[in-house]
């Protein structure tokens, strides 16, 4: 696929700025259990994470299909965008339905590195990825809502000032349509942790910051609302399908680190007097991940394209995202099998990138339930669930 002038700029220049945070600094990272806060801040100031934010507010107007080459090539760098990703895709929910007052209130602040837009509260502990089942309720009280419940998987909500949070305003009882009823808030945190918000680490098998939050008779401002209450549903399939093309992008950068790194190994390794990549048995299976990484890519573009066109595509972003997380984590399972031992040993960064690699077809959607979307929504098949 040929890149733009444009992105070819972009793909320059943040190699250059990766550059500046090599191996040891993610195994470091990563063996801490700490944020990259200098890699973030990094972007920021470069203004990669301002990517989508409108020039009027002081961002850089690009593309989401921009966006996708920025996240791409931050993986195939190897580095991991995991720790700023969110900021890409909860933009696209607050600058379709957000009010004028909320985008120049944050915006602003967020184009110039002054807030950080990292947490995305959804999923609950009883609800997973049945959104509609979830029950964190917020009930107005003059201006402002209070808020009680819990979420979980809100990944970097320590790092975060902002976040977009979905909560239901009208029991799941009393609405005529079952996905009326859910709501949309951006929530300021800076003052509201243990003062009504409670946040706790959740240490997983990969350096991912992710968090469990408990609401407590939490209040915000009732102007924290986004768009139309009740509509909050909608509002978030766009930033979910938004959020399922720029992972993918990450999917696809991945899948390129793991395929360089496996052919530049699979040619200097000599076993038995000659280089491991004369045999076929470790050609092939290279090989067969680069096909299935370049078919992945032509269909997280397209999505994205078709997203920037105005859409709001739900089968073409769901497709690229089972594409392109099936296409990474068949390269990262290769690499390691083409490095052997040595792909489990620290110092080559095969290991932590395939612990990375592995979550995405789990999240943020399982690779199941794409495939029961699309049988339903798609081919017509009846209803699995």
């Amino acid at each position: 696929m040929q890149d733009s002038d444009q992105q070819a700029e972009i793909r320059r220049a943040l190699r250059g700025l990766c550059e500046e945070f090599p191996g040891e600094y993610w195994r470091t990272k990563d063996r801490e259990r700490a944020y990259p806060g200098e890699f973030v801040d990094a972007l920021t100031r470069a203004g990669y994470l301002a990517a989508l934010i409108p020039e009027e507010f002081g961002g850089s107007g690009l593309s989401l299909d921009d966006a996708c080459v920025i996240m791409e090539e931050i993986q195939a760098a190897g580095c991991n965008g995991a720790a700023a990703h969110a900021q890409m895709y909860v933009m696209n929910t607050l600058l379709r339905y957000g009010s004028e007052a909320q985008k120049q209130d944050y915006l602003p602040g967020i184009a110039a590195g002054k807030l950080r837009l990292q947490a995305f509260g959804v999923s609950e502990p009883t609800s997973g990825t049945d959104t509609l089942s979830l029950t964190t309720f917020a009930r107005r009280d003059g201006d402002e809502y209070v808020i009680t419940g819990q979420k979980i998987w809100t990944s970097r909500a320590e790092h975060s000032d902002l976040m977009l949070l979905l909560a239901r305003t009208t029991p799941r009882d009393q609405v005529a349509n079952k996905t009326d009823g859910l709501s949309i808030f951006l929530v300021d945190m800076r003052k509201l942790v243990g003062n009504g918000m409670t946040i706790k680490p959740i240490r997983t098998m990969m350096n991912h910051s992710t968090t469990e939050i408990f609401f407590d008779d939490m209040r915000i401002p009732a102007t924290a609302l986004v768009g139309e209450e009740g509509k909050g549903f909608r509002y978030i399939l766009s930033g979910m399908n938004a959020e399922r093309i720029l992972i993918a992008s990450e999917c696809i950068g991945d899948a390129k680190w793991f395929i360089e790194r496996a052919t530049e190994y699979a040619g200097s390794r000599e076993v038995f007097g000659n280089p491991i990549g004369k045999n076929q048995g470790v050609q092939f299976p290279i090989a067969r991940c680069f096909a299935q990484m370049r078919a992945a890519e032509l269909m997280v573009h397209h999505a994205a394209k078709t997203y920037d066109a105005g859409g709001n595509p739900g089968p073409e972003a769901n497709m690229a995202k089972l594409l392109a997380s099936e296409a990474s984590w068949a390269a990262a399972d290769m690499c390691v099998q083409t490095y052997g031992g040595f792909g489990f040993a620290e110092e080559y960064d095969v290991e932590r990138k395939f612990r990375e690699a592995r979550l995405y077809t789990v999240a943020p959607i399982s690779t199941n339930l794409i495939l029961s979307y699309l049988a339903e929504h798609v081919l017509g098949l009846p209803r699995s669930y």
